[in-house]
């Protein structure tokens, strides 16, 4: 019996990940329950179990008393007759210990033992899961679609499943069961029922762990993601920084024509990525982020958070993009709240020509008391420029 109990727990601990200990615990708690649906109480009992042998004892203390007729409750006294057959040399008010025969436990007992096992296999079994998943909390993992439920879709991440709610679906993206995706996991919680866990096709950070597992520059920290704006299913934008100045960050990105960046474009269905450099001077991060408009001069407030942007007037729709995405992604990446105006507009706006007061490399901060409200984007993107051709 000891050998099959041992071999159980080993394929327990093998294909489920619970510990020997846990089981061992979970055998002492049933036995010690046992005890208390036999005996009335286990107040008095203990449990010894050899961990390398799975050899177990239950050993009840009872206080010795002088004759049988003083016994009041056998579960706890003994008589000191009884007692000195244990132990010759006993006294009146000391205990021995006697071993409890487990087999003459009666069928309600066992059967309350097994389901304290079977409870604690089960909470060992949401615990294993809950801490696998929990470690991947804010990363990516590859899931294969199961079945819908309602407007959400069950998404099998291996010993759990995860839940793709609609919320967190791009827009237009097609699943089927047994389609295989990654998901970005989003949220991991522990329930009475088991692990909750909340995936997503939509974060940004989808795209930045996609980066790090597929160049090889940002994994080992030579190039890093500074910043990152999207727009799930359409655009992103990122801004990456290189701490190595013989290593081109964009490049490393893009890699060898296009790869890296094509592999997760195809596994974001074609959603388009614009990658940029990353600046500390403002000015010239608003410009970079603006790309692929030309951009004649940037006036940055770094303590407002504000820039004005002055572009060429056959550059102001490309630089605003379609319905304001290109804006509204720049200040998102940026944190910038970005003004946009065309040259023309800015010739009326400040009285002179931009280009004229500023040199095309000269990205000095620009502060000023008056500040205009037309055609400045923040990050979610709500006003339009009331001359440019997108309004």
């Amino acid at each position: 019996m000891n050998k099959e109990l041992m071999e159980a727990l080993d394929i327990l601990e093998k294909e489920k990940e619970i510990s020997k200990e846990a089981l061992f615990e979970a055998i002492s708690n049933s036995l010690v329950t046992a005890c208390k649906n036999h005996f009335k109480s286990a107040d008095n009992i203990r449990v010894d179990i050899d961990k390398n042998t799975c050899e177990f004892h239950v050993i009840a203390t009872k206080e010795v008393v002088e004759l049988e007729d003083d016994v009041m409750d056998p579960a706890i006294e003994i008589s000191l007759d009884e007692a000195k057959k244990i132990n010759p040399e006993v006294q009146i008010g000391e205990t021995v210990e006697i071993e409890v025969n487990s087999k003459e436990f009666g069928r309600i007992a066992t059967q309350n033992a097994k389901n304290v096992i079977t409870q604690k296999i089960r909470e060992e079994e949401r615990n294993v899961v809950y801490n696998q998943f929990h470690t991947k909390e804010r990363d990516i993992m590859t899931g294969v679609i199961q079945r819908r439920s309602g407007r959400n879709w069950n998404v099998n991440l291996g010993k759990a499943d995860g839940l793709l709610m609609e919320s967190e679906m791009v827009a237009g993206e097609e699943y089927a069961p047994n389609q295989r995706l990654k998901v970005f996991i989003l949220e991991v919680k522990s329930t009475p029922k088991g692990s909750k866990i909340t995936v997503s096709r939509t974060h940004p950070e989808l795209v930045k762990r996609l980066f790090e597992s597929e160049v090889t520059e940002i994994k080992d920290g030579t190039v890093e993601i500074k910043s990152i704006a999207r727009e799930a299913g359409s655009r992103t934008k990122m801004a990456v920084y290189s701490n190595n100045e013989n290593v081109d960050p964009v490049g490393a990105c893009v890699g060898v024509n296009g790869a890296r960046v094509n592999a997760i474009v195809k596994e974001l269905r074609g959603e388009k990525i614009d990658i940029i450099c990353w600046d500390e001077n403002p000015g010239n991060l608003i410009r970079n982020a603006l790309s692929p408009a030309q951009i004649i001069n940037v006036f940055a407030d770094p303590d407002e958070k504000t820039a004005n942007v002055v572009v060429p007037d056959n550059q102001l729709s490309l630089a605003i993009g379609k319905a304001g995405q290109n804006a509204r992604l720049a200040a998102k990446l940026t944190n910038y709240k970005i003004d946009i105006k065309s040259e023309t507009q800015a010739k009326d706006a400040y009285g002179f020509r931009m280009e004229d007061y500023m040199s095309d490399d000269d990205y000095e901060y620009y502060e000023e008391d008056e500040m205009y409200e037309d055609g400045e984007y923040d990050e979610a993107g709500e006003t339009f420029d009331e001359g440019s051709e997108e309004e």
